[in-house]
C-alpha cells in the first residue's frame, strides 16, 4: 500500500474533548457550545465532542441531540475539524451497537449537523477485525444516509495491547478491497485505559510514562500514512511537564498531543511551531540551561561552570569542579560541546533559502556556519561552528516549516496571530521556502 495520506491536514497539534452532556445544569450543552465559538489560537486542529468517557452513561442519549443541535448551529463558523467520539468495546457487542446508533443518529443529514462533521473517533479498539468492525459501520451509515462512501473519517484510540499490535497489520489491511481502512486519520494514544489493560502499576500509582508505546504509535502512523496524536495529560497545572512531554513526543514525530483544557489547547497549539527567536542552551548532565541574550551576546550567570582568562590565548574551564587549562581552539570545541543552537523560524527559512539558490546553481552540499558571542563570567568567546548541508539534512529541517505551512493553509483564524508572533516577512518567506 501507499503511505500517502487520504486527508488534507498532514498534521494536528490538538485534540480536544469537551462532554457532550453535564448533569445538573439548566443548559446540559453550556460546554459544548462554548468549545464550538472559540477562534485562533485557542482553538484545536481536531475538536472532539466526547460522548464517551467526559459524559455519564445516563446523559449520553442527551449527548447525542446536543452534538447535533451544536454543531447545526455553530459548525460553518467552527475554524478546524470536528470528531465526535461515540461509545465502543473491543469485548462488548451492545456497546458496539450503542455507538453504531450513536453515529446513525448525529450523520442523518435530516438534523443538519453532518455536513460540519469530518468524521468519527472510536475508543476501546482491539485488533483489526475490530478495526475493520467499526469502519465497516460507518460504510453502512454513509450508505444508509446517503453520503459518499469514505467521506467519514474514522480515528482509534489506542488503549489496550490487541490495538497497540493491530498498528502493525495496518500496512497489510488498508487498501483491500474488503474494507474502508482508508477512511482512517488519527492513531491517538489513551494511556490511561492502556495501563487497566496492561495490568500495570507504579509505586506511587501515577501513569506509567510507556515511551514505548508512543513510539509504536507514531511509527504505525508514519507507516500507513496516518497522524500520531499522545493521550491526556492530565497534572493541568504542570504547563512545564506538558510541554516536556510534547518536546519528548515530537522527537518520535507524534507532533500532536490530548488536550483538555483551554490552556493546554494553546500551549499544544504553539509547542510544534519553530520559535520567534533563536536560543543558545547549555547543556548539562542533570540540567539544559538557556543562555540570556542581552545585546547580541549570550549570557550565562550561573555556578555550574566558569571560565577565566590567563594568558592572551589561555583559560581555565571549570565544569562540575573538574577544571581544564586550554588554549583558545581547544576553548571553542569544549564550549560546542557544552553547548547547542535552537533555531528560530527565521533561521530555518534563511538556512533552506540558501540551500535551495546553491541547488540551483548545482551544488549537492553547502557548509553553513553558525557563529555566536558566549559570555561566561564576564569573558567573552566567539563560538563559531560549520555544519553541512545536504539533501537530507534540508528535508529534515522542512518538517517545522511543513507543519508551519499546514496551519497556515488550514487556519486562516490563526493568521493575525502567525504574524503578530513571526512579523509579516518571516510568515510569507516561510510559506512559500520548500515550495
Amino acid at each position: 500500500m501507499s503511505t500517502k495520506r487520504h486527508y488534507e491536514r498532514e498534521f494536528v497539534r490538538t485534540f480536544f474533548t469537551t462532554p457532550t452532556a453535564v448533569e445538573g445544569e439548566s443548559d446540559s450543552a453550556k460546554m459544548l457550545r462554548s468549545a464550538a465559538q472559540v477562534r485562533g489560537i485557542q482553538a484545536p486542529d481536531a475538536w472532539v465532542p466526547d460522548n464517551e468517557d467526559a459524559t455519564a452513561p445516563t446523559m449520553r442519549a442527551e449527548g447525542v441531540e446536543n452534538i447535533i443541535d451544536v454543531v447545526a448551529e455553530h459548525g460553518s463558523d467552527y475554524p478546524s475539524e470536528i470528531h465526535p467520539r461515540v461509545v465502543w468495546h473491543r469485548e462488548s457487542p451492545s456497546t458496539r451497537y450503542q455507538g453504531f446508533q450513536q453515529m446513525l443518529e448525529i450523520a442523518n443529514p435530516e438534523n443538519g449537523a453532518v455536513d460540519h462533521i469530518d468524521g468519527f473517533v472510536i475508543p476501546e479498539v482491539g485488533d483489526i477485525d475490530d478495526w475493520k468492525k467499526a469502519d465497516e459501520f460507518v460504510t453502512i451509515i454513509e450508505n444508509e444516509h446517503g453520503l459518499q462512501e469514505g467521506s467519514l473519517s474514522m480515528s482509534v484510540i489506542v488503549e489496550s495491547g490487541e490495538a497497540e499490535l493491530a498498528m502493525g497489520d495496518l500496512r497489510e489491511e488498508m487498501g483491500k478491497p474488503s474494507n474502508n481502512l482508508e477512511r482512517l486519520f488519527l492513531l491517538v494514544d489513551g494511556e490511561v485505559d492502556y495501563t487497566k489493560d496492561m495490568r500495570a502499576m507504579t509505586p506511587t500509582g501515577e501513569l506509567p510514562p510507556w515511551p514505548e508505546l508512543r513510539h509504536n504509535t507514531s511509527r504505525g502512523a508514519s507507516a500507513a500514512g496516518l497522524i500520531a496524536v499522545d493521550g491526556p495529560y492530565d497534572d493541568i497545572r504542570d504547563v512545564e511537564g506538558y510541554n516536556d512531554r510534547m518536546t519528548e513526543n515530537q522527537a518520535k514525530g507524534m507532533l500532536g498531543i490530548w488536550s483538555l483544557t483551554p490552556g493546554q489547547v494553546v500551549e499544544a497549539n504553539k509547542a510544534p511551531l519553530p520559535p520567534k527567536t533563536g536560543s543558545w542552551l547549555l547543556e548539562l548532565a542533570d540540567q539544559t540551561i538557556e543562555l540570556e541574550h542581552v545585546d547580541g551576546q549570550h549570557v550565562y550567570d550561573g555556578d555550574e561552570i566558569g571560565l577565566e582568562q590567563t594568558g592572551e590565548d589561555q583559560y581555565i574551564l571549570s565544569v562540575g569542579g573538574d577544571e581544564r587549562e586550554l588554549d583558545e581552539d581547544e576553548l571553542n570545541e569544549e564550549l560546542l560541546d557544552l553547548t547547542a543552537y535552537v533555531p528560530s523560524m527565521d533561521d530555518i527559512v534563511d538556512s533552506m533559502e540558501e540551500f535551495e539558490a546553491a541547488k540551483e546553481a548545482g551544488k549537492g552540499a553547502i557548509a553553513m556556519t553558525q557563529a555566536a558571542t558566549i559570555v561566561i563570567d564576564g569573558v567573552t568567546v566567539e563560538l563559531s561552528n560549520d555544519r553541512m548541508w545536504d539533501e537530507a539534512t534540508y528535508q529534515a529541517a522542512q518538517t517545522p516549516v511543513a507543519l508551519f505551512q499546514d496551519v497556515y493553509q488550514h487556519r486562516p483564524d490563526q493568521h493575525e496571530e502567525l504574524e503578530e508572533m513571526y512579523g509579516s516577512d518571516v510568515v510569507q518567506r516561510a510559506t512559500n521556502v520548500g515550495a
